[in-house]
């Protein structure tokens, strides 16, 4: 199992960023998928998730109205639109996929993770 991702970079504040993951070995038709981030000396955040068959979402408070998240089956790849960046955002985003509990609940217990990506929002 592999998952890919793409699209990192630096961007200024304000700015745009769409973020892909590929998976290969799984379907991210049968997984709930998220994308998570991780900054230097902070713990792992959940920014958004979506469930197995794209119906439900999930953003918290930091993500909400800026991030989206899509999946395209016959791709087999999920996306993260990311607008109005701030500096805060800067972190290496992680795909994932696994249970939508997990993924909301217990990033321990999910399955597949990717390599990561780098996002740096600055001037």
């Amino acid at each position: 199992v592999q998952l890919v991702e793409s699209g990192g970079g630096l961007v200024q504040p304000g700015g745009s960023l769409r973020l892909s993951c590929t998976a290969s070995g799984i379907m991210f038709s049968s997984y709930a998928v998220g994308w998570v981030r991780q900054a230097p000396g902070m713990e792992r955040e959940l920014v958004s998730g979506i469930s197995m068959g794209g119906g439900r979402t999930f953003y918290p408070d930091s993500a909400k109205g800026r991030f989206t998240i899509s999946k395209d089956h016959d791709n087999n790849k999920v996306y993260l639109q990311m607008n109005s960046l701030k500096p805060e955002d800067t972190a290496v985003y992680y795909c994932a996929a696994g249970l939508f509990s997990d993924l909301r609940n217990d990033l321990t217990n999910v399955p597949f993770w990717g390599q990561g990506t780098q996002v740096i929002v600055s001037l």
